[in-house]
């Protein structure tokens, strides 16, 4: 007990990992999809009502354009690299 607040007080606790974790990424993903849906969804069966299209065409509209928006935010902000300086395409210099 004594050596965990003596390592408190001199600072020499080993730093942690400032990356986000599997699981944190996992439910970003699930939340930008069920949110692009459930938005754009809600969008076009207001757009149903208001317009009377038949059979919540606009409902379902809005719902796949709001998972494909949804697939575009997950690639945009966690489909890139952690480290943005790797070297990892250095075979295609010019």
């Amino acid at each position: 007990m004594a050596d965990i607040v003596c390592a408190d007080m001199t600072g020499d606790r080993k730093p942690q990992p400032s990356g986000a974790s599997g699981a944190d990424q996992g439910w970003a993903v699930l939340s930008y999809l069920l949110a692009g849906m459930l938005v754009w969804g809600g969008i076009g069966w207001l757009l149903d009502e208001w317009l009377g299209i038949p059979k919540h065409l606009g409902a379902f509209v809005g719902m796949v354009l709001g998972a494909g928006l949804g697939l575009y935010l997950i690639v945009k902000r966690l489909g890139q690299p952690e480290n943005p300086n790797d070297n990892q395409g250095e075979g295609r210099k010019r």
